[in-house]
């Protein structure tokens, strides 16, 4: 990837039922919903799609990080730019997830 070029990544949630595709400057480029999802109602797909484009962006700049590291950027330019590393990045979503509560019940409806 060239220094013009813009480092893209696509992510979906744990259900597989919204996917984003989305820039390393946080630009959704595809937004793909399944129709189970539209029965939670328009609040709760708004927040789902924000949170999956919030962790596509993540994933492009990681993308963007390695290409530039590679080019030869010294790591602390590329901190200084805002651009985590693969370990942040995981260690961020371990955190999101430890914090993110439990179901109150694994039974669904039939």
């Amino acid at each position: 990837m060239s220094a013009d070029e813009v480092a893209v990544a696509t992510v979906g949630n744990r259900a597989g039922t919204v996917t984003v595709r989305a820039t390393d400057q946080g630009l959704p480029l595809a937004i793909h919903i399944d129709q189970r999802e539209l029965r939670y109602g328009g609040t709760q797909l708004a927040a789902s799609i924000l949170e999956v484009c919030t962790r596509a962006t993540a994933e492009a700049k990681v993308r963007r990080r390695a290409d530039l590291t590679e080019q030869g950027v010294p790591a602390e330019v590329l901190d200084a730019l805002g651009l985590p590393t693969r370990n942040e990045l995981a260690a961020a979503a371990y955190q999101e997830d430890d914090e993110e509560a439990a179901p109150t019940s694994w039974m669904r409806q039939l």
